[in-house]
């Protein structure tokens, strides 16, 4: 077994993600010596269940994957490629496989997500497929989970642009979810690509889409929400853009319209408010996107609200527990909680691992 064969069947292996991966490789330096391990190295490692899971792997279940990859014409990319996207691996826990239809070019740098809404009115996903259109016009590569509602028409309107889309699915590529999208996979496959972590068979679980949208935004320089209600999936998004460093956008919505009240929330919270495409590309230095290099983005300016500057003088360079952040600043935690938020969408400090916090 190669590295290339270990991490594909690592990935087979449900209970193995990203972090768990990490503490092997460390162990072990290499994905194929993890299958080379005793039985004792590797209970040291990751647990007696786990570490017998790995032992007892069934190669045929690799050479089933694969197979199926091949016949659907799926390419199948590890974090040991040199193919595998450069924004996915900076973000944490990166995947450590990718099924691919289509391809992933070097235009795929300059990306912006748009979701929103299964449900959405006529007004977000209106605006998704304007907004997409105009972006990919502009050669900005649109990213969304072709899900039903706002990343449908985030896709049409960059395909209408003849422009480039990329699709992030929460299943495996047997399972194309929803269905009725299947012919839409196709078509963004011819000008983009459609992705996926998980090997082909995997059905489209609940608990699959959270992790699909941490790849929405790690492969976007900045999400823009149409439409959202307040428990959203597409506030998942948001959320994890924010522990990327990346830009989060939204479009104001009408006060009285549920469909908005997750929206206006990210608007109070200090999510970029935007009218056209061009909030966006000023925001992220892309006015002149098309073929140029991304330009640095400015530094960020001393807030210049009080309690927010108060707060972020506490913060430094080391980490720091939100804990300590509510003792020395003798504000509420649900304070602390607010102007935390609004620090991480003006992209000042960072969240790290533990909920804790330090200067970007």
């Amino acid at each position: 077994m190669n590295d290339f064969e270990a991490l594909v069947s690592l990935n087979l292996i449900p209970q193995i993600g990203s972090a768990r991966l990490e503490r092997l490789l460390e162990h072990f330096g290499q994905p194929e010596a993890i299958f080379r391990a005793s039985r004792q190295s590797l209970t040291a490692v990751v647990g007696e269940q786990l570490g017998q899971s790995i032992l007892d792997f069934d190669t045929g279940k690799l050479k089933a994957d694969l197979a199926l990859a091949q016949k659907s014409g799926i390419k199948v990319l590890t974090l040991l490629d040199q193919e595998y996207p450069a924004a996915l691996r900076q973000i944490p826990g990166p995947p450590m496989v990718l099924y691919c239809l289509g391809q992933i070019t070097p235009a795929d740098n300059l990306a912006v997500g748009i979701v929103g809404s299964r449900q959405a009115s006529f007004y977000g996903l209106n605006n998704a497929q304007n907004f997409a259109a105009q972006l990919a016009a502009r050669g900005i590569t649109v990213v969304s989970g072709m899900a039903r509602g706002v990343d449908t028409f985030a896709h049409r309107g960059a395909l209408k642009a003849k422009g480039r889309t990329l699709a992030v699915i929460g299943s495996g590529f047997k399972h194309i979810y929803p269905q009725e999208n299947a012919d839409l996979a196709e078509e963004i496959a011819a000008c983009g690509a459609v992705i996926s972590e998980f090997p082909m068979e995997v059905k489209p679980l609940p608990q699959n889409f959270p992790r699909r949208n941490r790849l929405i935004s790690g492969l976007s320089l900045g999400v823009l929400i149409t439409e959202a209600a307040r428990n959203s999936g597409a506030l998942i998004t948001a959320d994890f853009a924010l522990e990327q460093g990346k830009e989060v956008f939204a479009l104001p919505g009408r006060i009285d319209s549920a469909g908005s009240l997750g929206t206006n929330a990210l608007l109070k919270q200090g999510a970029k408010l935007v009218t056209c495409c061009e909030d966006i590309l000023e925001e992220l230095n892309l006015v002149d996107a098309g073929g140029k290099d991304i330009e640095p983005p400015p530094e960020n300016k001393i807030p210049a609200d009080r309690q927010e500057r108060e707060l972020y003088g506490h913060i430094g360079d080391q980490p720091v527990a939100i804990d300590e952040l509510v003792q020395k600043s003798s504000l509420a935690s649900s304070r602390v909680l607010n102007l935390l938020l609004k620090l991480q969408f003006k992209k000042l400090i960072r969240i790290l691992p533990g909920k804790q916090y330090m200067r970007n």
